[in-house]
Formats: C-alpha cells, sequence, structure tokens
C-alpha cells in the first residue's frame, strides 16, 4: 500500500492507498516538538488497530507546509518501514505547470489540491481549503496553476476574537439558528459562520469578474462541510482532495 502524508500546520494526516483506493486515514495533532520516533510509535498503533502491518506500507510520499516537520516525518518513514519517502517540491514532476512568480512558495499542499481538482474536472477549477488558512487556488482550464487567494483561516480568526475581547467567551464554530443572533453565543456564530460564507463567496465573485475562463469550486478541509450549503459558489466537497492529489504525484513520478 502507498502511505500518503499531509503535514499540516494544525494536524499531520495520513492516508493509506490500495491502488487509486483511499482505504484509511488517520489525523493527528501537529506537535514540533515529537521526534520521529514518537510519530513511528503513534502511526504504529493506528495501523494495529486496522490489523495493518508495517509490510503492507510499500512506498510513501509527504507534502508539509511545516519545514521543522518535514524531516523527522522522512524520518519516521525510514524507520518504520525502511521506505525513503518522496518529498512534494522541487524537481517533483507534477504534470502541472506553475505560473507564479516564484514557484518554489507555493505550498506544497496547494499543488497537490490543484492537481486532484484538475484531475477530477478537467477544467477551469478553483479550490477553497479550509485549513489553518483559508486558501484560493485557480487552475486554468489547460491544467496550470495560476495563482490564488491566501486569507486567514476560520480558527484562527475565532481564536483572535476569543483572545482579544475580554467579554466575549470561546463558543463553538457551529451554523446558528438564525442570522440575527439573540444572544451573544449565537451572534459571535453568526458573524463567524456567515462572515466566512461572505467572504468565500465574494472572493469567488471576484476571481469570476477577473480570470476570463469559467470555472468549477471545490472545497476541502476540517470546516468546508459547514460552510459550503451555506454558499451559493461551493458546488462540490471533497474530504480526500489532499491525499488524492498525493497519490497522483506519486503515481507520476514513479512512471517516470
Amino acid at each position: 500500500m502507498l502511505l500518503v502524508i499531509d503535514v499540516g500546520n494544525t494536524n499531520i494526516v495520513y492516508g493509506l492507498f490500495d491502488g487509486t483506493r483511499l482505504v484509511h486515514q488517520f489525523r493527528v495533532e501537529s506537535s514540533r516538538g515529537r521526534t520521529a520516533d514518537e510519530y513511528a510509535v503513534v502511526l504504529d498503533h493506528l495501523l494495529a488497530m486496522h490489523g495493518i502491518s508495517r509490510a503492507d506500507v510499500t512506498a510513501a510520499i509527504v507534502a508539509s507546509v511545516v519545514p521543522s516537520l518535514t524531516e523527522p516525518v522522512v524520518a519516521l518513514v525510514r524507520r518504520a518501514f525502511g521506505r525513503e519517502t518522496l518529498v512534494v517540491g522541487p524537481g517533483v514532476k507534477t504534470g502541472m505547470a506553475i505560473l507564479y512568480e516564484n514557484p518554489r512558495e507555493v505550498g506544497a499542499d496547494r499543488i497537490v489540491n490543484a492537481v486532484a481538482a484538475y484531475e477530477r474536472v478537467r477544467g477551469g477549477v478553483v479550490v477553497v481549503d479550509f485549513g489553518t488558512a483559508t486558501t484560493f487556488d485557480c487552475v486554468t482550464p489547460r491544467g496550470e496553476y495560476l495563482g490564488g487567494v491566501i486569507a486567514p483561516g476560520i480558527q484562527i480568526s475565532a481564536d483572535a476574537l476569543f483572545s482579544r475581547a475580554a467579554k466575549l467567551p470561546r463558543v463553538e464554530i457551529t451554523k446558528p439558528p438564525k442570522v440575527v443572533g439573540r444572544n451573544t453565543v449565537a451572534s459571535m456564530q453568526s458573524g463567524i459562520v456567515y462572515g466566512y460564507v461572505g467572504l468565500v463567496d465574494g472572493l469567488v465573485d471576484r476571481l469570476e469578474a477577473e480570470l476570463d475562463y469559467p470555472f468549477d469550486v471545490i472545497a476541502t478541509g476540517g470546516l468546508a462541510r459547514l460552510i459550503a450549503p451555506l454558499s451559493r459558489r461551493i458546488r462540490e466537497v471533497d474530504d480526500e482532495l489532499t491525499l488524492t492529489g498525493l497519490r497522483i504525484v506519486f503515481e507520476r513520478n514513479e512512471k517516470e
């Protein structure tokens, strides 16, 4: 099986593919203080819970936006499975032209999302990823990564509100009963949730006005399923988009 690893600022997501089928995925906290051995122990337990042995893992690929965690994760794969890891970055074949002014600045997760989204729609597409940051990645109908938008993520924006406003409580990020809140908690939830719906729809509207091609909008990331039903611009949600993109990039490099 192929082990794909998405190293984000908040979580590390592991996925196991049997061919093109994602059979398992695990999510753990991104802890910069953990060693490769500690990560190996955690992953070992997760695999054992599902009856998977180390010998079942035959290859691995990682996309990381946390440089300090990249090497521990590579070392984890080396120690646990005796495999070298393909790290998404310069020199790795993605099959997608990067039109950014400096392609090295584009996060690996944004590239693999774009690869998976284009493979899915085979046309213009915008990927909205609700991660630590909320990113909008634009792919042309010819399958070129054009660029995009980076906005503060929902959770970090809410955390800033909770920490900087002394009289406001910490609330669950969930859809409120109405837009007009009749108490403080509902009012905050409305501002957080519908405020982000407005951010998403407003930015996609501006992208549409600027881009000279039609596009689909695909959402992914932790809070995508909360925001998508309330948005008039998001057409579908794919929770496995990043992991699928990693698989596709691995297959393209394996053929090389």
